[in-house]
């Protein structure tokens, strides 16, 4: 027996099929104790196929539909207009009419009803899809219910749903819809209820939105409406506005705008007693479905009726705690560079990595801060170590202000872990062969794995790389490589300090770090400009790579003139580099080895921008630069009161910079190194899986943690369920920002940047490359999409080590994420150019083409 229409008490919660988002949780609300649903039932999706599919004239405009993407607005539009219309002319099958007739009579033919859409792509956890169909209110009669069923089906067709749908990746062949014929109320007054403030994402505060009359008034924006907070049972917050107008039902049916009386017009709508009973009601209801809800309510004769509950799909998710204690994350990918979601066997891999407190959320990264907020030590290191970035610190100060976090009662001046002793002498001269043995140690041990992982499979692989990955984090976190690093930034921090006291010399340490000797990833920038030089006198292979889309390009290379050559030395770049790619420390995204051809728009960008040997031009010019500045410093501080010493004093530091601040880069390439003969070996160990049936395609396995990935490859088994699972996770992840500082209670805190001194509309950013440029903005997301001329400014989201080659044909940088450490700005800082960082919504606000200039001594950008 198909089912036309259904009942919400006869619903279940597997019919979503069926009856679409919206129907489905009216079905469960009206299953919860203690609140008031009003009476209805639904017109299935079986209903609407059964009227609409048997139409040819709608299969054709549907399979036209289907055809076009998001750029063919217009004629997305004319057919939109089309279906409607055809939808709107369809007679309704007599037994779906009998049936609606049948279920009318239940609740009375004469009485008022709500008819509203509920899609099957509605109400979703990762896609509201809300307001994209249409809802009735107040109609009276079976043949204006009718009607009006039909008008709910054409509105799958609005211009809105459309575009929603192509934009969110739905097919518009596989939603369909249901529509709800609900008994109507007619309230005192309506509104939204937020469990959670979508604003600062607290799941500690309910948001209540309320205005008089029906709820149509708020939803079509005509009024303002009254906003109240409550936070654990309390009213935290209340902001009444001026209502003018409110929208009533009519006795013979339909809506009418009315004003309201002026005496109302400033009164709350809602008393102090009736805001606290309803956030109750919206605490049991989030209960009830285990997640944050957005929640449409009525009052009528004192009575809350509950129309609607969808969860909250833009709130960031909190990491998973055991304790009722209060935490406070920082976000890892500000610090990395490199804000996308990372897909849970890159996860496991990092969190089996690093030492620090990790927690996971949204497909990212957080560290817990809460232990060192808790003493006064650790809150002066936690403040020091993110004082570069005054958004983070910013953010700490709010959470220390309030008291978030409490002191513990033991000695608050306790040394912290992980500070103090470095673990070099105290008199730690600058020597270039520290540098050089380290790298010779990391290199020796990179050897020994590729040989050691050979013929490893099962859980002996598994086994191997846990063990492997001790050896790793030995590497890593050595103390003599630390402090290496460290000398060189403290000794940068040193320069800029006193330059900026003595001299009155702003950020004197970025030009001092130009062209300094083993970055890895400068080096990697200069490597594809000579890989540019070997290819550029052939004319024929140039035309070849402009055309290519073959991922097995250097295989057709040796057909040319030039082409072995060419070849190898594209093959020496990969052999060095080629385990990099955009967002490295996640294990799973695929590397320049395993896809050469996303370097050819950057090695045609070189041939285009570049004479041949302009990478060691380029080197010498950094070199001369920072040679230059440092005699001018030594010249102007011997002028000074004791400047012999201040001059001696500096010179060491400039040698510290010199000579160490490169190797700041070459720790995360060891790492990022060892990543990629771990999941070459793990990607042979998958397609065994695939051919056991374990997995459909190797690639399955980056959505398991290793955890799960071992207990795969041992018993040959697998609930194929978690695979789909995580792909839907992860593509929910997608769509949502990370904030960079956020606590326990899901709550968003954000610090500001200091703006007294900007000019008038500038963009505020971190300084962290200095120099003034001006120049046209580049817009880009995928270093792949790299169409730069000489003298662009490239603005983006994070970069990352990868993103390298490209600096080296830039002028300028700007970023919406980074540190006065991070890889984009060390980079920066060698090549000379200057960079502000940490400008929020830069690629949002900063157009493609635009003129633009940098300040990366003060930290700003102007739109010119």
């Amino acid at each position: 027996m198909r089912s036309l229409v259904l009942d919400f008490q006869e619903m279940q919660q597997t019919q979503l099929g069926l009856v679409g988002g919206k129907g489905l949780h009216l079905g469960e609300l009206s299953k919860i104790e203690g609140i008031q649903v009003p009476e209805g039932f639904c017109v299935t999706t079986e209903a609407y196929q059964k009227a609409i599919e048997p139409n040819e004239t709608y299969q054709a405009l549907l399979h036209r539909l289907t055809m076009l993407n998001a750029e063919a607005r217009e004629q997305m539009g004319e057919i939109s207009r089309e279906i409607r219309q055809t939808i709107l002319d369809v007679e309704i099958p007599s037994d779906v009419a009998d049936a609606v007739v049948r279920y009318l009579s239940r609740f009375g033919e004469e009485q008022a009803y709500a008819v509203r859409s509920s899609a099957t792509a509605e109400d979703l956890p990762h896609a509201s899809f809300a307001g994209q169909q249409d809802t009735y209110l107040n109609i009276i009669g079976v043949d204006a219910i009718l009607q009006h069923i039909r008008k709910c089906w054409a509105s799958l067709f609005t211009d809105r749903a459309v575009m929603y749908r192509v934009q969110n990746g739905f097919d518009h062949r596989q939603v369909y819809l249901s529509v709800i014929v609900q008994k109507m109320v007619f309230p005192q007054a309506s509104g939204i209820l937020f469990t959670a403030d979508p604003m600062s994402g607290s799941r500690k505060l309910l948001a209540i939105d309320a205005g008089y009359g029906l709820g149509e008034a708020l939803v079509s924006g005509i009024v303002t409406a009254d906003h109240y907070k409550v936070r654990e049972g309390e009213i935290a917050d209340k902001r009444i506005a001026t209502k003018t107008l409110a929208i009533y039902g009519r006795k013979e049916g339909g809506t009418e705008t009315k004003p309201i009386d002026p005496d109302l017009q400033k009164t709350q709508t809602l008393t102090d007693d009736q805001i606290l009973r309803l956030a109750r009601i919206g605490r049991r209801i989030e209960a009830y479905f285990g997640q944050p809800q957005d929640i449409e309510w009525c009052l009528a004769q004192d009575t809350f009726h509950i129309v609607q509950s969808r969860p909250i799909t833009t709130l960031f998710p909190i990491p998973a705690e055991n304790d009722q204690e209060n935490h406070v994350y920082i976000s890892v990918g500000h610090q990395q560079m490199m804000t996308d979601p990372i897909k849970p066997l890159g996860l496991s891999f990092y969190l089996l990595t690093t030492p620090a407190p990790m927690r996971t959320a949204g497909g990212r990264l957080f560290v817990d801060v809460a232990p060192r907020l808790a003493t006064s030590a650790g809150r002066e290191a936690l403040l020091d170590t993110v004082g570069s970035d005054p958004l983070i610190k910013g953010a700490l100060m709010t959470i220390i202000e309030r008291d978030f976090i409490k002191l513990l009662p033991h000695d608050p001046t306790a040394p912290v872990p992980g500070r103090g002793n470095t673990g070099m002498p105290a008199a730690f001269e600058s020597d270039p062969a520290i540098v050089s043995d380290l790298i010779k140690r990391s290199e020796t041990s990179i050897e020994e794995l590729k040989q050691n992982i050979q013929g490893k499979s099962g859980p002996d692989l598994f086994d191997f790389i846990l063990e492997d990955i001790q050896e790793l984090r030995r590497i890593l976190f050595d103390l003599q490589s630390t402090a290496v690093f460290m000398a060189a930034m403290n000794a940068s921090a040193w320069i800029n300090d006193n330059m900026n006291a003595w001299l009155g010399e702003k950020n004197a340490a970025d030009t001092l770090s130009q062209s300094v000797d083993g970055n890895i990833t400068s080096e990697m920038g200069l490597a594809l400009m000579d890989v540019a030089d070997v290819i550029r006198p052939y004319p024929e292979l140039i035309d070849y790579l402009q055309l290519t889309k073959d991922d097995n390009f250097l295989d057709e290379l040796v057909k040319f003139d030039g082409g072995q050559e060419s070849r190898d030395a594209i093959q020496g770049f990969l052999d060095k580099y080629g385990m990099r790619c955009a967002g490295e420390i996640d294990l799973t995204r695929t590397r320049w080895s395993e896809k050469p051809i996303t370097l050819v728009p950057l090695i045609l960008g070189n041939i285009k921008n570049f004479e041949p040997n302009a990478s060691r031009r380029k080197f010498e010019q950094g070199r001369r630069e920072a040679l230059a500045k440092e005699q001018e410093l030594i010249h102007r501080l011997k002028q000074l009161p004791d400047g012999e010493q201040k001059a001696k004093e500096t010179r060491r530091m400039i040698d510290l910079v010199r000579n160490f601040i490169g190797y700041r880069e070459y720790p995360k390439y060891g790492m990022v190194n060892r990543y990629f003969v771990y999941k070459q070996a793990l990607l042979k160990e998958a397609e065994r899986l695939v051919q056991a049936g374990v997995i459909r395609e190797k690639e399955d396995i980056y959505y398991l943690a290793f955890e799960e990935l071992h207990e795969a490859a041992r018993t040959k088994k697998l609930d194929d369920r978690i695979i789909s699972k995580r792909k839907e996770e992860y593509q929910r992840y997608e769509k949502l920002s990370p904030p960079r500082v956020m606590t326990s209670d899901g709550e968003i805190i954000r610090g500001e940047y200091n703006r007294e001194n900007l000019p008038d509309g500038a963009l505020a950013g971190l300084a962290v490359s200095s120099g003034v440029i001006e120049g046209r903005a580049r817009v880009m997301w995928n270093m792949e999409d790299a169409d730069l001329e000489d003298g662009d400014i490239l603005v983006t989201a994070f970069t990352d080590p990868s993103w390298t080659p490209l600096f080296v044909s830039i002028k300028g940088l700007v970023t919406e994420v980074g540190g006065l450490m991070t890889h984009g700005a060390v980079i920066a800082r060698e090549y000379g150019l200057p960079a502000v960082v940490g400008v929020e919504n830069a690629t949002g606000l900063i157009k493609d083409g635009q003129r633009i200039r940098v300040n990366g001594t003060e930290g700003y950008v102007e739109i010119l």
